[in-house]
């Protein structure tokens, strides 16, 4: 499996592979569950690398790592998924 770094870096910067509409689904801690955003909405800070940032509906900036991306869609459709250790793919 491409790791997320590898494939985060293609989509930011491979022109031809870039084309279309990506969204990223990460774990989110509070809610215990997906959460998906549109990949436009997010920026990754220079001064932290290893993360992307995002504001929420209440304009609060969260810092995400990426080891907990756990989803990633192209137009729709799942292009990567990666599980949790001792998580299967149908839990």
């Amino acid at each position: 499996m491409l790791p997320i770094q590898k494939l985060l870096s293609r989509i930011r910067w491979d022109p031809r592979f870039r084309r279309g509409r990506f969204a990223l689904g990460y774990f989110d801690r509070v809610t215990r569950g997906i959460v998906v955003v549109p990949f436009d909405t997010i920026r990754f800070p220079a001064e932290a690398p290893g993360t992307f940032e995002i504001w929420d509906e209440e304009g609060v900036l969260h810092r995400i790592p990426f080891h907990r991306v756990r989803r990633v869609y192209r137009n729709g459709r799942l292009i990567w998924e990666r599980h949790p250790p001792g998580e299967s793919p149908g839990s």
